[in-house]
Order: C-alpha cells, then structure tokens, then sequence
C-alpha cells in the first residue's frame, strides 16, 4: 500500500554520532582485553555507549512511530522492529559460533568442555534472542548470549520497544516525565551504591543483573522519547561537531576518583547518562547545515554502526584469546589489535551491503507485505 504521509526532515547528525559510538565501542573492548581493573582501563567509560544507544533509539522510536499509531497496529510494528533488528542478531550469532572453538585460552576452559551438540542449542537460542540460562553456560562468564556479549542489549532494546509499543505510547507528556524521573532516580541510586561505582553489568540472568540491565534501559530510552516529545532543534553552527566531541569525551574520560570511593565515578556517570547524552543528542539535531559531504559520511558511519555493533565481537574474543595465550602486552599486540579494528569496519561493511540490507528488502516484501514504509529517521 502507498504511502501518502510525508517523510519528516532527515537528522544527519544522528547518524553519525551512532557511527562514531560503535566505532569508540570496537576500541573500547579491544582495549579492556589488556586492563587489568576498572581503574586503568583505555577508553575507560566506552561501556556508556550502550546507554547512549538506549537514548538515540528512544529519540528515533517517537520520531518515527509516535505519530503513525492511527495507521499501524501493534504487530505491524513489532514485525518493523524485527525486520530492522533481527537480521544482524542471527548473523552476530552465527559468527560468533563459528569463532568460539577458536577462542580457547587459559582463562576460558569451559570452551574446550563444550560440546559440539550444546554450542548449536546455544546458537538456536541467540538467534532467536532467547537468554541463555547458566545451566548452558559455554565460557565461564554466565553471559545471557555468550556467542555475541552485545545480544544483551538487544534483548533489552526489544524489551524497551514493546513498552513503549504497548503502554507508554499512550502516555501524555507529564506521565512520560514522572516515569522518566523515576527511572532517573533509580539510574543515580545504582550507579551511587554500585560496588564499583559503574553501570557495568546487564548480560546475565540473575537478580542483580537483571536489575542492572533494566536500570540501565529505562532511563536513557524513554528520556529520548521525552526528548523527542518535548525539545526542539535550534539552529546551533557546528552542532554535529561539538556534540561528536562531546560523546568522545564522556566516553574516553579515565576513570573519577579512587577504588575507595566509587561514588566519585558513579556520580559521572549519572550525569553523562541524565545530561550529557541528551546535550548530544540535542546539539546534533540542532546542527546548522550539513554539506553534501557530510551528510555522505554521515549516513555511511550511521549505516555501518548496527552491524559493526553485532559483528565485532567475536573478533575481540579471538584476540583475547591469543593475548592471554601468549601473554602479550598492548605495544606488543598494538598492530594486530589496529587491523582487528579496522578488519571489523570492512566486515561490517562486507555484512551491511552483502546481507542485512537484501535480507531486510527480502523480508519487507513479505513479511510487512509491502506495507507502509516508516519515516526516514535515522537507524529505523
């Protein structure tokens, strides 16, 4: 059926500030393979990507499905969502399976333990994003999707969608306000009584965890809907620069404080989450003008941050693992951890135009059945 409603003004910067996100993320986690604490870890708060992911998707969900709910049902949407997401979690599992006999080390003996019979059940359940229970544990880390860490924000993104899908599309803006304050306190009481004084944490089923995970989720995604319903761009030059340069440093910024007061460090990284990320998101929408060039680079970096995000890490396991084999040291392992880099950009590239967007066309045709395409909104 053809769509008669006007696609809405595109956002740019939106693109590229999850581009530049994921691409931080990728050295994040190849960088923590050689920390030895929370302490002294490169790109020390690059964890908070996720968080900044949660609050872009919030954002992009109201932008693009707030107004269509006269025109869509619940399934349309939740077949939309699928179709956008599901594609990239079956491939980062697939990967992840063919890379895990390959990632055996000192560290991770249960990988030699593990049966070629238990690694495809544990496959069969990441692609279908159903949380592996400890019983099925395959590395030692009772990780809900051990073939592919970054599954358990996806888990929690489809939860936070079909929230927003069900309830609180429904909610006026002072509804929306006073749950958004009530997930804040609850982020700001987690991250000041955190052990480690982190949000770290998310990806196991288990009590603490799973608090972790929704804590987590609630805040940033539904304080990006309450962004999107409540502020409007301004007109702010260079705005695409300064809010790039904004998330950099709130993601690099060394760790705050000492090991004995953890708070120091929580309380950064509530304001990071509660008021720095939302000061990036609203400094990109407002960008002035972006070029043609620019707009170029910025849809490329938006499109390749998904299946850069799903997709690298395996990769970061396999150099783990011949790290720790070896007993290296980052100037030693500083070239191939720069090619593991780069190789997962050129992968995600290689995925990105080989896989997900034909399989996406693919099942647009038949699974939405040709129905009415949503709003050009960035990552929709």
């Amino acid at each position: 059926m053809a769509d008669t409603v006007p696609a809405k003004p595109h956002f740019p910067a939106l693109d590229a500030l999850r581009g530049v996100a994921a691409l931080l993320v990728v050295a994040f986690h190849l960088l923590e393979v050689h920390a030895t604490s929370h302490l002294d870890q490169l790109i020390n708060h690059g964890y908070l990507a996720v968080d900044f992911f949660f609050l872009l998707s919030g954002f992009v969900i109201g932008y693009a499905y707030d107004e269509r709910w006269n025109q869509m049902s619940l399934g349309e949407f939740c077949r939309r969502r699928l179709v956008r997401l599901q594609p990239m979690v079956v491939l980062g599992m697939l990967i992840g399976a063919l890379a895990f006999y390959g990632q055996m080390n000192p560290q991770w003996p249960l990988i030699a333990q593990t049966s070629v019979g238990k690694l495809v059940l544990v496959t069969v359940l990441g692609c279908l994003l159903l949380p592996v229970p400890p019983a099925l544990d395959v590395r030692g880390w009772q990780e809900t999707f051990p073939l592919n860490g970054p599954g358990w924000s996806l888990f929690f993104e489809y939860v936070a969608n079909l929230l927003y899908a069900v309830v609180v599309r429904r909610f006026s803006r002072r509804a929306l306000a006073v749950l958004v304050a009530v997930a804040a306190a609850a982020l700001l009481h987690l991250t000041l009584t955190s052990p480690n004084g982190d949000v770290v944490g998310g990806w196991s089923l288990e009590p603490v965890q799973l608090r972790i995970g929704f804590t987590r989720v609630m805040f940033p995604f539904f304080g990006g809907l309450l962004l999107f319903r409540t502020v409007r761009p301004g007109r702010i030059p260079y705005g695409l620069l300064w809010s790039a340069l904004l998330l950099v440093t709130l993601l690099a910024l060394p760790r705050i404080g000492s090991a004995g007061q953890p708070w120091q460090n929580g309380l950064y990284e509530a304001g990071s989450i509660l008021i720095g990320f939302p000061l990036v998101v609203y400094l990109g929408i407002s960008h002035a003008q972006a070029s043609a060039t620019v707009q170029r680079a910025s849809r490329v970096l938006g499109e390749l941050s998904y299946p850069l995000y799903m997709a690298h890490f395996p990769f970061v396991h396999l150099y783990f693992a011949w790290v720790h084999t070896h007993g290296l040291t980052l100037p030693q392992s500083a070239p191939v951890a720069a090619g593991v880099w780069l190789g997962t950009v050129a992968l995600a590239y290689a995925c990105l135009k080989l896989y997900d967007e034909p399989v996406r066309a693919w099942l647009s045709q038949r699974v939405l059945r040709l129905a009415r395409p949503v709003s050009k909104a960035p990552g929709v």
